[in-house]
């Protein structure tokens, strides 16, 4: 046996004829498909064809990790930077890089991916470059081609090997355009991965014994082997195309998001040439997404402003980990039997309270009944579900819940209710307890006048269905002390959610946000735009629903409230918002939304089935938006400015706050990066968004006036 180790990315070590080279970055704590990483791979791959070349008995190669990823991916902070000008620099890095990868897979002697950690985008394409992939099957590990979800595509060979190797419907539809990740098996079922084992033993001498057993290895593109289901140039694939093509457009219905389409054309044409020149269109559609706009915006509020909010940029310094093992949540309607799910989920007793014990225990239902859903399905074993159920207990006595570590009040959105359930509270639980109130809209400031230690109460605002929905907003009320703030953030992340820490204030900051983009549309229908037309410019700027079906969801009552609340909190400088008086209108004729049987829209058995017959005659007569785009604009600026509003009066504190809130509580679009992100990647950036704010507020009123600090004339 011979060793050599070298210090860098790469490092490569001998044992009988078979080299091991290891990626193991020492500047970083993941490897990325950095430019030194490229030049060590380059130097390692060239000592062994000069040594396979000089008659050295090298038998096989196995590709590894010294992280506990196996390899992260490109490196989104140099991505994220590259302008147009870089564009022809971008293009030669990845040519280079891809360069290297195809030399590993044509050495001529079989090369084998021990994948001992999770392997998605650039990860995975090094896998791919390999003669076969071997994965250990431990906790976390996912496999996967990510990049769509960026907007960017596979660059490193993701594109034109996925296809060859899984046929272009299975990779377009299970992998690049989806940018699913699986688990270690179920990559296997796909044929992502070969093998799967258990454990790192298990995986050098899985991958040992495949180099012994497959000599003459070579990649199937290499020895001739046709696209599984045919390439473009066959008449029966060709003919699915156009079907597919629409469907592309379809899924992001006029949203700048370019991801999808390119990775079709560069899946695609890659099928109708050799491999060299389908990396090649494949690096052309790549540096075409990764120089744009909307992957720097996905990329900064997805990635980066989620890492930012999930580490604690909001989280005060100075107090150490908290965490809770019994909660007690009071109220057992949708609300509160979702927190009491959320939470046994993630393995905290809870103690479920109500008025009676059949309320309570009706919320307990609801928990079984999605767990439910979840073993028919098979993303849960009936034994799993039944020990998350057992850990929720339902109850009438607010005794039960004296040694709870957290009480989290959800009850209907009434002061005085809520006074009454945090007075009996807070005389039954530990000083030590903290007290949380998931109130969407009532400031915290005033309901914490109903306990004695308001230091220790602050707002969770969990987000309908809780199980599902992944923000919660921590209020902080005039009196909530850091370290109350410090010990929700952290029972928030053992929740398994993403935390914002907003400022008391009616409405926070989702609530408050999203009221303007409702008031907007609203406003255009009093104008007489088309219904029709403002659903088209919701789902064009990228909102997942027309803005008029989700007042219908939402219930056209809640926002009027709200505003209502607003009005009265403002005093004489209020200016009315003229969607106001269209909600009045709807109201007035018993129209509160789909709950009710009908808002905007008319409704059969639930179920949407078009708008409201008196609505021309009631708001109307209507016309047909001469320019959807402004209309867009409307709806996203309405949101945009009222978030810098909000960034200027210290209600949010940071603007990944901002971003990550947005995206994952009110719907912004994802392709903006967040309410704040879209005021940055803005053409011209904050001034060319301070200018186009200017025109709107010039054009609809002062509600699109930003506040002086960001550009604006008015605070």
């Amino acid at each position: 046996m011979s060793t050599h180790q070298e210090n860098g990315p790469v490092r490569r070590t001998e044992a009988d004829g078979i080299l091991t080279l290891t990626l193991d970055d020492p500047t970083q704590s993941v490897n990325t498909m950095t430019a030194e990483f490229v030049r060590s791979l380059e130097e390692h791959l060239d000592r062994i064809l000069a040594d396979i070349e000089g008659g050295s008995a090298i038998r096989g190669v196995i590709l590894t990790s010294g992280k506990k990823t196996f390899f992260a991916g490109g490196d989104l902070r140099d991505l994220s930077a590259a302008t147009k000008d870089d564009a022809p620099d971008l293009a030669a890095f990845t040519d280079r890089a891809k360069r290297q990868l195809r030399k590993l897979e044509t050495l001529g002697v079989p090369v084998v991916a021990a994948i001992n950690g999770s392997a998605l985008g650039g990860g995975l394409e090094i896998a791919l470059a390999c003669h076969h992939r071997i994965v250990i099957d431990a906790p976390g590990v996912r496999i996967g081609l990510p990049e769509v979800t960026l907007g960017l595509l596979p660059g490193g060979g993701g594109v034109v090997r996925s296809v060859r190797l899984l046929g272009l419907d299975v990779a377009l539809d299970k992998v690049l355009l989806t940018g699913a990740t699986y688990a270690p098996e179920a990559a296997r079922d796909l044929g992502l991965v070969d093998r799967v084992v258990g454990d790192d033993s298990a995986l050098i001498e899985a991958a040992t014994a495949w180099i012994a057993q497959h000599p003459d290895a070579k990649q199937p593109w290499d020895e001739g082997a046709s696209i599984p289901g045919g390439s473009a140039n066959d008449p029966a694939v060709a003919a699915t195309l156009p079907a597919r093509t629409a469907a592309v457009r379809a899924s992001h219905r006029g949203a700048p998001m370019q991801a999808a389409a390119n990775v079709l054309s560069a899946a695609v044409e890659s099928t109708q040439v050799d491999i060299d020149t389908a990396f090649d269109i494949e690096t052309r559609y790549f540096v075409e997404l990764a120089v744009g706009q909307v992957s720097k915006n996905i990329i900064q509020g997805t990635f980066f402003d989620m890492q930012a909010v999930r580490a604690g940029t909001s989280r005060p310094a100075g107090f150490d980990a908290h965490s809770v093992s019994t909660v007690g949540v009071v109220g057992a309607g949708m609300m509160g039997a979702g927190i009491a799910l959320s939470a046994a989920l993630s393995g905290l007793e809870v103690w479920l309270k109500d008025v009676d014990r059949p309320r309570a225990e009706k919320g307990v239902a609801y928990a079984e009944r999605v767990l439910a859903k979840q073993v028919s399905s098979g993303r849960r074993s009936e034994a799993s579900a039944a020990e998350v159920l057992g850990r929720i207990r339902a109850t009438d006595r607010m005794t039960d819940l004296a040694q709870a570590d957290l009480v989290i009040e959800a009850v209907f959105e009434d002061p005085d209710l809520k006074a009454k359930v945090f007075g009996e509270i807070d005389e039954t639980v530990a000083p030590t307890t903290l007290l949380a109130s998931n109130t969407s809209t009532l400031p915290i400031s005033g309901l914490a006048g109903a306990v004695k230690r308001p230091a220790d109460f602050v707002g969770l605002h969990f987000f309908s269905p809780v199980e599902r929905m992944g923000l919660v907003e921590i209020v902080v009320g005039r009196e909530t002390s850091d370290e109350t703030v410090a010990r929700a953030f952290d029972v928030v992340r053992q929740l398994g959610k993403t935390p914002i820490v907003v400022g008391d204030g009616r409405g926070f900051f989702t609530s408050r946000v999203i009221l303007s983009r409702l008031l907007e549309a609203a406003a255009m229908v009093g104008e007489g735009i088309a219904p029709q037309s403002i659903e088209q410019a919701s789902v064009r700027a990228g909102y997942p629903v027309g803005t008029l079906a989700l007042l219908d969801e939402l219930t056209l009552s809640l926002p009027h409230t709200i505003y209502e609340q607003f009005r009265a909190d403002a005093g004489p400088d209020w200016v009315d918002h003229p969607g106001a008086r269209v909600l009045e209108v709807l109201l007035e004729a018993g129209r509160p939304g789909r709950a009710a049987g009908g808002g905007f829209y008319e409704y059969v058995d639930g179920r949407r089935s078009g708008l409201w017959s008196e609505l021309d005659k009631r708001l109307g007569p209507f016309r047909p938006a001469p320019d959807i785009a402004e209309l867009s604009d409307r709806l996203l600026f309405a949101e945009a400015v009222d978030t810098a509003r909000c960034l200027d009066s210290g209600l949010l504190r940071s603007t990944a706050d901002a971003n990550v809130g947005s995206i994952l509580g009110i719907g912004f679009p994802r392709w903006t990066g967040g309410a704040a992100q879209f005021a940055a990647g803005y053409p011209g950036g904050h001034e060319g968004f301070a200018r186009r704010a200017a025109q709107l507020a010039e054009a609809y009123g002062p509600r699109f006036d930003l506040p002086s600090s960001t550009g604006g004339s008015r605070a």
